[in-house]
């Protein structure tokens, strides 16, 4: 159950993957996409949410079992398969999981014209799509160039199984992608620079939408867009490029995440003692923001809540809106206030009650558009379909020996 007191359950099966690969099925009451990605990511092999019907749970359980059993040939040895894939301690079994996964779709290998992963989190890349090459293999792997997250996975894999087709295989819109000015990097510590940080997947594909449905070409319009989810980011988009970006860690809190806090108590409650460094891992990631306050991060929980007369909900409901709205307004200096549209997408921009609070204190900047939803694997075909029909090109990742070592550049 992902939320089991003192360690969670997605903390439970990281601790369970560095060990051993026996099946994972997670319980949860947590029903957005995200929440079920995250636990997927992290490593469970499938994701019920409650309330559930015990019959499906068993039979559920039992195909586990089955394709554990049966499919992987190491499950008695606890000998690596030969055709797996371990990266920072997460294995794959390509033969088991990919072929599996194509057979359950319907799809055949030969059918295929390309394969595209999610970007992961290299750094230095810029918006649009990359050919899965060596180099890029390399900084998905490296922590010198990339930071870890499951997503990582997605350009190794999507190589994986291209490569014996023939075919490319490409990354789309990494998170960590983005084209910052050089004054927007710097910050008044010198020992860390700005990495443009958001969800860029999801939040590209409806700035691209909203230019479609309004008859512009997206790199006309001046866009900030805000995702919503289980974590939210803001961006600029100046005509077509990722100008910057606000991401949870230095700015607005979100459902499970802190944000920015002052940086003083931040470092004295580091060193109390109170706390292990995971321990604040999570209250910074996993178990920060409206989940501190409120035990939870279900807005259609919360919003119950107020409809009870929580007031002490509504408050954190309305310091949440509040913290966004900060956000798109820092943003909009950016632009010096030439803003065509504010763009609220994500899962959680389903809560009306959440965006109309937003939208109250920032539509006097820009009308504000509401696509909730998030709508990463259409996002990543619609990319590498626009690569295929030759409307992008794909860009070429390179490392290079810099002055500091290992430098990646798109």
């Amino acid at each position: 159950d992902i939320m089991m007191p003192g360690m969670d359950g997605l903390e439970m099966c990281r601790k369970i993957r560095e060990t051993n690969n026996i099946p994972i099925i997670m319980l949860s009451a947590k029903s957005t996409d995200l929440d079920k990605i995250l636990g997927l990511g992290t490593g469970a092999d499938d994701y019920v949410v409650k309330p559930f019907n015990p019959l499906e749970l068993t039979a559920r359980v039992k195909s586990q079992l089955r394709r554990y059993t049966q499919l992987n040939p190491n499950s008695n040895t606890g000998k690596a398969a030969k055709n797996e894939i371990t990266i920072r301690g997460l294995s794959i079994n390509k033969d088991t999981v990919i072929r599996d996964f194509l057979d359950r779709s319907g799809v055949h290998p030969e059918e295929l014209a390309a394969v595209i992963g999610r970007g992961g989190l290299v750094f230095g890349l810029k918006t649009g799509g990359y050919l899965v090459n060596e180099d890029l293999c390399h900084a998905l792997v490296d922590d010198d160039l990339s930071q870890p997250h499951a997503s990582n996975l997605g350009g190794l894999l999507a190589r994986e199984i291209a490569a014996p087709l023939g075919i490319p295989a490409y990354i789309y819109d990494a998170v960590t992608s983005g084209e910052l000015t050089d004054v927007a990097k710097i910050t008044g510590f010198v020992d860390i620079e700005r990495r443009s940080f958001c969800h860029v997947l999801n939040s590209r594909a409806m700035a691209l939408r909203y230019a479609r449905e309004h008859g512009k070409h997206y790199e006309e319009l001046n866009l900030i867009v805000a995702h919503l989810g289980g974590g939210i980011s803001a961006s600029v988009h100046r005509h077509g490029e990722i100008i910057d970006s606000v991401g949870d860690d230095d700015g607005q809190f979100s459902p499970e995440r802190s944000g920015c806090v002052p940086s003083l108590g931040l470092i004295k409650l580091c060193y109390s003692g109170k706390y292990t460094y995971e321990e604040m891992r999570k209250k910074i990631r996993g178990r920060g923001g409206m989940y501190a306050h409120l035990g939870t991060s279900d807005c259609r929980v919360i919003e119950q809540m107020i409809r009870d007369g929580d007031r002490h909900a509504d408050l954190i409901f309305q310091a949440q809106a509040y913290q966004i709205a900060k956000a798109i307004g820092l943003l909009s200096i950016v632009l010096k206030g030439d803003c065509d549209a504010i763009i609220l997408t994500g899962g959680v921009a389903n809560s009306k009650m959440l965006t109309e609070r937003v939208e109250d204190y920032v539509k006097f900047i820009a009308p504000v558009c509401v696509l909730p939803g998030e709508n990463e694997m259409e996002a990543l075909a619609l990319g590498g379909m626009r690569i295929l029909q030759g409307e992008e090109n794909a860009r070429i990742y390179h490392i290079l020996n810099g002055v500091n070592g290992k430098e990646g550049q798109g």
